[in-house]
């Protein structure tokens, strides 16, 4: 149960609740068991109005306490607590940590092949059939679910959450309070292959990836995502990056600070994205290009030359009808053959 004083201390490490001055201390007290929609939170979850679609559902609420703008606060029920903020959707995104289920420290578990090199730190959990190999560092408070690969001479930071499955390649660097989720895969090898006379025959010539993948601070890596090692130099991830699941980031990319990708997404070598840009779901983006800070691109766009202004881009076309988008087709290879 966190109770309403919890939850402001909470919230205000992103931002004031406009109104704390007017909270009795009876209300302060009051506990709460989870987060709920405005339509099915009762008078133990507390909700949060983001979108002014939703405001017919305000009034109505059963929720304990409600996150609003100030322009809102009167629609608030009077059996509901109205909790007056700038940015509701960020402090339910703050709130919401407060109910997450916990999961106990574990220790070392018995099971973990752990190198005699390997420095662990203080208070680091680390679960069933891990495997830590030498010269490995794992920064306190960290934590390791069941089956982590960590591979020689690479490095965790402090306060991670390392989830099942993960890989975690040779000589790899990691920061302070990452979380990457189950099945990532980081520092594996990057695609190169140099072409023999005929590779029908002779095949293809590997080429061995040298270099590292460093991954800054405050990074989550969703599921499922790949992020390869560099060919010679390194593959870089900067600081409050975001990454959703299924997501392949190819050798030597570099991926400026507070940048989110969804899910999809490829991005190929020796690309470089810059700060705060927002890249949407199946974005493909070719190599060897630049995209200046503050670039969003929406779904499915495919992006084959450097971006150097700021703004939103966008190629993929929409879905209509079958017909309909034949006939656009078919108008489009004749535009190209004029």
């Amino acid at each position: 149960m966190i109770t309403i004083d919890q939850l402001i201390t909470r919230i205000e490490q992103r931002q004031p609740i406009i109104n704390k001055a007017d909270l009795s201390a009876e209300q302060l007290q009051l506990t709460l068991n989870s987060v709920g929609s405005l339509t099915t939170a009762n008078d133990a979850q507390l909700s949060f109005l983001a979108n002014s679609h939703y405001v017919s559902s305000l009034t109505n609420s059963q929720a304990a306490a409600v996150f609003v703008t100030a322009e809102y606060r009167d629609q608030v029920p009077a059996m509901s607590i109205a909790l007056v903020v700038a940015a509701p959707y960020l402090a339910y995104a703050s709130a919401s940590q407060l109910f997450a289920r916990q999961t106990p420290e574990v220790g070392i578990h018995p099971s973990a092949v752990i190198a005699d090199s390997a420095i662990i730190g203080e208070q680091v959990s680390i679960g069933p059939f891990c495997v830590i190999g030498d010269n490995t560092s794992i920064g306190a408070r960290s934590r390791l679910d069941a089956h982590v690969v960590v591979e020689p001479h690479s490095t965790i930071g402090t306060d991670c959450l390392i989830k099942s499955q993960v890989v975690i390649g040779h000589d790899c660097i990691i920061g302070n309070h990452v979380r990457l989720h189950a099945g990532v895969s980081v520092g594996s090898e990057g695609f190169g292959f140099a072409p023999t006379r005929d590779p029908s025959i002779t095949g293809w010539e590997r080429i061995a990836q040298l270099g590292r993948v460093i991954i800054g601070d405050h990074v989550r890596i969703g599921s499922q995502t790949c992020i390869d090692r560099g060919a010679i130099d390194d593959t870089v991830i900067g600081n409050h990056v975001i990454i959703d699941n299924l997501v392949q980031v190819a050798h030597n990319v570099h991926i400026g600070d507070g940048t989110a990708i969804a899910a999809h997404t490829a991005i190929a070598g020796s690309t470089s994205i810059g700060k705060r840009c927002v890249i949407g779901g199946a974005v493909g983006i070719t190599g060897h290009i630049d995209i200046t800070d503050d670039v969003t691109l929406s779904g499915m766009t495919m992006v084959t030359k450097s971006i150097k202004v700021a703004g939103s881009y966008s190629s993929g076309t929409a879905a209509m009808p079958t017909a309909k988008w034949r006939r656009a087709a078919v108008r489009f290879r004749q535009l190209g053959s004029e």
